[in-house]
């Protein structure tokens, strides 16, 4: 008898580790990303890449949720816009750091001070367009802009808050390295160029995340970061390379998950006088030079959408009405001879070589395309950590790159990246090539204090066609495909965002 119960007892403790060892396991994920951290400062990366990481440390006064991105209330539980320049905010109680600090107005007020200092922060745009910052009482905050910014509210999911009484304190340096947010999660260690290892907040004033533990362990190579999937070593791969595509699906291990990307991809190209290509035939011809089709068929192995403009669908501003030009080398080649380059003329085409999908190739795709009609490309791609450091120079003659608006508003895409360069107002920060159009900028200007929902978009839309079409301020290529890859049967609950942001409080088990 004592023998069986001893038996017994054997088995109920070996079946409650057991239990124990598969509930641990269940609620813990390896995920393999294709992109670093740059630091743990989350005003001082602008990145998808950064502020993905950030998302699961800090929260801001909203937040986006959901593979539909919908804006909805986080550390704000509301807000009023009383008149073009002022937005108030009514801050939750009771919410606290992870250090134990409570949350309170003065965090906020701190929190966008800090967005304007340089040496910290690369939301410059925003902290330069606030004029003041009143704190009303502890749960009350009032921010005045400079001008009306119809946008402002839209661009608050991604404005993290920090603890102003640590950050004030700690070094510098250990700012940088050392989150200390209201988020999700808690930072446990952080090895550079190997992991990211996180726990849940069980005091997450939204509820204790249902995945307990994180690692992320950036793997940039795609072969490598693939391998460690299929082997078991990660459960989650972000950036599933197109040309690996089809071995990833065919894989039994593993479960595919795609969906439309917000981001387009296109070039953009100056117009100052002189410059062959601020002729609009020119801009027409090398449009009309570039097989988009071809590229998505051959380069992108058919994981991307023909884009004719530079916002997506869901953004304020996109206009169905525009459409691709055709592709016409012959046709290229008559408005080049028209507009006095039969021969053709040089360019130099920039761009990134880690940072997009293809990035690299769809570069020297497109020299080859306008090789054909005649003109003479020099690429000239390189690390983005060199790229986009250029690109806000403005010296760039034509250069590739990809964007999509985390405020769901094209008004603010066209200050940053199509208005006359003002450094004073912050304007035209990502305009790389300098470019300029008086009647634009008019235009545009005339949206700031546009906040009628049917007047915004109307205007918008205008906008967007005469930049498209009667000026081509961008040649457009194409909306990626966001791809990834889970392990199956691990009961992981895992819903793309439209932001690529991998924010682990959304994922669940089954």
């Amino acid at each position: 008898m004592r023998s069986k119960m001893a038996i017994l007892l054997v088995g109920l403790l070996t079946l409650g580790f057991l239990t124990a060892a598969q509930a641990a396991a269940e609620t813990s994920l390896v995920v393999a990303v294709d992109t670093p951290p740059r630091m743990m400062n989350p005003h001082g990366d602008d990145s998808d890449a950064g502020l993905s990481f950030m998302a699961n440390f800090f929260d801001g006064l909203l937040q986006r949720k959901g593979p539909d991105g919908k804006l909805v209330p986080a550390l704000a539980e509301r807000w009023e816009h009383p008149d073009l320049l002022t937005w108030r905010f009514y801050l939750r109680k009771g919410v606290t750091f992870h250090n134990g600090n409570p949350f309170n107005a003065e965090d906020v007020k701190f929190s966008f001070e800090r967005l304007s200092n340089p040496e910290v922060s690369e939301f410059l745009n925003t902290g330069k367009s606030i004029d003041s910052i009143t704190i009303i009482d502890d749960y009350t905050v009032e921010i005045k802009t400079k001008t009306p910014i119809p946008w402002f509210a839209n661009n608050l999911h991604q404005i993290f808050i920090m603890d102003k009484e640590s950050t004030e304190q700690r070094d510098p340096g250990d700012v940088m390295i050392h989150p200390i947010g209201t988020g999700a999660y808690k930072l446990v260690e952080w090895v550079k160029g190997s992991y990211v290892r996180m726990e849940a907040n069980e005091n997450y004033w939204e509820g204790a995340p249902a995945i307990k533990k994180v690692e992320v362990r950036p793997i940039t190579e795609s072969s490598t970061r693939f391998a460690a999937l299929v082997s078991g070593q990660a459960d989650i791969m972000t950036g599933v390379p197109v040309e690996l595509f089809e071995k990833v699906k065919a894989n039994p291990k593993v479960e595919v998950i795609s969906r439309p990307a917000r981001r387009s991809i296109f070039l953009a190209l100056g117009n100052k006088p002189g410059d062959p290509w601020a002729d609009i035939r020119v801009r027409k011809a090398m449009y009309m030079a570039i097989n988009e089709d071809e590229i998505i068929e051959k380069v992108m192995r058919g994981h991307a959408t023909p884009a004719a403009q530079i916002p997506d669908p869901p953004t304020i501003g996109y206009n169905p009405d525009i459409k691709r030009l055709p592709y016409d080398p012959e046709g290229a080649r008559k408005l080049l001879k028209e507009a006095g380059y039969e021969n053709g003329f040089e360019i130099t085409l920039t761009g990134p070589n880690d940072r997009y999908v293809q990035d690299e190739k769809i570069a020297e795709a497109v020299a080859k395309y306008l090789a054909k009609v005649g003109i003479k490309v020099k690429l000239d791609v390189k690390p983005k950590s060199i790229f986009f450091p250029e690109v806000s120079e403005g010296s760039l003659q034509f250069y590739l790159i990809g964007w999509f608006d985390g405020t769901f508003d094209m008004g603010r895409t066209y200050f940053k990246l199509a208005h006359t360069r003002d450094d004073a107002k912050g304007y035209g920060g990502l305009n790389g090539t300098s470019y300029s159009d008086p009647k634009l900028d008019q235009m545009l200007e005339a949206t700031a204090d546009m906040v009628d929902p049917a007047q915004r978009k109307k205007a918008l839309e205008e906008l967007n066609k005469y930049a498209m079409e009667e000026k081509i301020v961008w040649i457009p290529l194409h909306y990626q495909e966001d791809l990834y890859a889970m392990q199956k049967d691990k009961g992981i609950v895992f819903q793309p965002r439209p932001d690529r942001w991998m924010v682990y409080k959304e994922i669940g088990v089954k």
